[in-house]
């Protein structure tokens, strides 16, 4: 292998050359697949029982990701008060229960739309403490140059199975039930717990030590995020861009079963489609080693915007499938740009708690706008969804991008002008 190549791959793989991250990284491999398998069924168990509702679909995502508009600070607060190793093998532990009570209703068939709503919200309820708590997580197990690259390859991880797990869910679905791949993925979820419990007996290479005079406090965190334009940038952007385009459970799942009119193989085709994209946005990423700028998080929401809205326009399960890919990349690498700016802009006794926010933006806002796209491709149907996802990220990046422009124009409005030598 040439050096250049090895060189490559270095820069691209650089956080697995920690030993904690790599028992870690393995735990998650067989986390998010067990939640790509959860996704897929339980999003297809929703349209069965309600006969294809767009808004019972929609409410569902509303219901898992509601927790963060209620609970997400408090997450936040946790994570930087207690050992993230504990934290996270409870919230596996957590999961792993509502999965299996869940399955066993399935495979009773005496399943309900209420039962899977409050499953749902309970899985929402673990995500509060469990997001936040893994996010900050990544800083100590690697040390600060690496960082980026942990975080991208975290994203990696969470998109192979993204790329596996819907194709895989389907085919269960469609050749055994919805039950038997809730089954599987309750039995998935007891990877990160196995993983934390490991880490449990290992040294950490950046462990977190707070600060004198912080109080951990939620007040502490806000008054910090609120001093820091860089910061507040990034949550409007993601408030708009994740509440719209970030519904793609809702609009992929609408798109397969009423305008393609085909099954549950063909929504884990199109999800699978998006994944492939999305692995490559995350590997890309993982090779920035410094702080995005704030125009590299416009740009990469701006093409998820124009991405989403051309899925829109595909004429056939081809064309999407197609389309998709693109939309994955822009979609991870948005993501990705964000989330590393807030993270390499902050201390880290204060990671977890400014994260906690950014995460109340970023996934909260699908509570809030997932019932709006949801009735949106239930009334005028799934294409007008993407179309309005796209639409509205893009006018939310334009809105920025001349925010950021006055603000500069004003800054150097108040300069003095120096008299001419």
């Amino acid at each position: 292998m040439s050096p250049v190549i090895t060189r490559q791959l270095h820069e691209t793989f650089r956080a697995l050359a920690f030993p904690a991250y790599r028992v870690f990284a393995t735990g998650q491999l067989t986390g998010t697949l067990g939640f790509w398998l959860q996704t897929t069924a339980i999003n297809w168990l929703v349209l069965q029982l309600t006969g294809d509702s767009g808004t019972a679909l929609g409410l569902s995502l509303a219901l898992q990701f509601g927790p963060y508009l209620l609970f997400s600070l408090q997450g936040g607060k946790i994570a930087d008060a207690f050992d993230k190793r504990v934290t996270l093998l409870l919230c596996s532990v957590g999961n792993t229960l509502v999965a299996t009570a869940l399955a066993a209703v399935v495979l009773s068939g005496a399943a309900e739309i209420w039962m899977v709503y409050l499953a749902v919200f309970a899985f929402g309820c673990v995500s509060v403490v469990e997001g936040p708590a893994r996010q900050a997580f990544y800083s100590e197990l690697v040390e600060g140059d690496a960082l980026p690259n942990a975080i991208a390859l975290g994203s990696a991880i969470f998109n192979t199975s993204r790329i596996a797990g819907p194709a895989i869910a389907g085919l269960l679905i469609a050749g055994t039930s919805t039950g038997i791949v809730l089954a599987v993925n309750a039995a998935l979820f007891l990877g990160p717990a196995l993983a934390c419990a490991i880490l449990l007996r290992r040294r950490l290479s950046n462990p977190v030590v707070r600060a004198a005079g912080t109080s951990g406090g939620i007040r502490e965190a806000l008054r910090f995020v609120a001093a820091r334009p860089d910061l507040l940038g990034v949550l409007v952007v993601a408030l708009f861009v994740s509440g719209f385009a970030f519904n793609f459970p809702v609009t992929l799942s609408m798109l397969a079963k009423t305008e393609f009119d085909t099954g549950a193989d063909t929504f884990g085709l199109l999800l699978t489609s998006l994944a492939i994209g999305a692995l490559v946005g995350a590997l890309v990423s993982g090779r920035r080693r410094g702080r995005p700028g704030v125009y590299t998080v416009l740009a990469s929401g701006l093409a998820l915007g124009v991405c989403t809205a051309a899925v829109g326009f595909g004429p056939n399960l081809a064309s999407a499938m197609v389309l998709l890919v693109p939309t994955g990349f822009a979609m991870v690498y948005f993501a990705q740009a964000a989330n590393q700016r807030v993270q390499m802009g902050v201390r880290g006794d204060f990671r977890g708690r400014v994260l906690s926010l950014y995460l109340l933006v970023f996934l909260g806002s699908t509570a809030v706008f997932a019932p709006v796209v949801g009735w949106v491709c239930e009334v005028a149907g799934a294409q007008a969804g993407l179309w309005l996802g796209g639409g509205v990220s893009a006018v939310a990046v334009g809105f920025a991008y001349a925010a950021k422009h006055l603000r500069l124009r004003r800054q150097l409005a108040a300069v003095p002008n120096k008299a001419m030598p």
